[in-house]
């Protein structure tokens, strides 16, 4: 994880492209390589009803974020904390799972809330939501403390680390690390564990197919709405809500947790295997 902090740092200090960029490549690639794995955690007989139904939220998350990005951007913020609390902390108590949350939201508006609420503008358009950072902040840093206390009494370095670049770097570069340390790659590295691959290029292997399809989605997504946000938050905002949110939503429901599903077959072809 250190070459990240590095490469963190670095993008902090220069211009405003490459930090996108670095948001780009950490949340819109390396971070969509664990939800690429939706599918096979979903049992056979239950893939085509899943892959409809995530067809549907996600269109209509891109339609909301489209036509109304005032409403869909808190709407999005508050799913996406819910989310981190209750899969980076499943065995912590409730009060860990709201601090995680929340501090992955809120803490890169504590010292640079003005940068902040601009990233908010772009994404949201209208929206209200850049009113509330420095309530935003306020939570943020008080989440952040508390994180940075529990990395002390636990000597959990890397909860330490992405906490600090939570707090200290540019919103945008602090909250890619600290989603990709705190969320992305444990959720990745579960994820092959899961489905029994023997190493993350295995992984990569066999969720190849969905993750080069979710990035086609997700940057068609940013390319279409560059004619809303010629900085490009807007889309990246959208691309990668119109994929979280199913994420989010629709897996949990499909998810088959009674043991792992190894191998990522059509409905068509587990019935033809069945019925032989």
């Amino acid at each position: 994880m250190a070459w990240l902090g590095v490469a963190a740092v670095v993008t902090a200090a220069a211009p405003w492209t490459l930090q996108l960029a670095f948001a780009i490549f950490g949340i819109g690639v390396v971070g969509m390589v664990h939800g690429a794995g939706d599918l096979a955690v979903v049992a056979p007989v239950r893939r085509r009803r899943f892959l409809v139904a995530y067809g549907l939220v996600s269109l209509v998350t891109l339609l909301w974020w489209t036509l109304d990005p005032a409403v869909a951007l808190p709407a999005f913020l508050v799913a996406s904390a819910i989310h981190f609390g209750m899969e980076d902390a499943p065995e912590g108590p409730i009060a860990e799972r709201v601090v995680r949350g929340v501090a992955l939201i809120a803490a890169p508006a504590t010292l640079h809330a003005e940068n902040y609420a601009a990233l908010l503008r772009s994404a949201g358009g209208t929206s209200s939501m850049a009113d509330c950072t420095p309530w935003l902040a306020a939570a943020g840093g008080v989440c952040g403390a508390i994180l940075l206390w529990l990395a002390w009494r636990r000597r959990q370095s890397a909860l330490a680390g992405a906490t600090a670049a939570l707090l200290l770097l540019p919103p945008l570069v602090g909250f890619t690390l600290g989603f990709l340390v705190l969320h992305a790659l444990p959720q990745t590295l579960a994820r092959r564990d899961r489905l029994g691959c023997a190493s993350i290029f295995g992984y990569l292997r066999s969720v190849a197919p969905v993750f080069a399809g979710a990035l086609v989605l997700a940057g068609s997504v940013a390319a279409l709405l560059l004619h809303f946000d010629p900085s490009g938050v807007r889309g990246l905002f959208a691309g990668i809500a119109a994929l979280a949110v199913p994420h989010l939503l629709v897996t949990p429901w499909f998810e088959c947790r009674t043991r792992p599903v190894r191998r990522i077959s059509t409905p068509a072809a587990s019935a033809g295997t069945g019925s032989r």
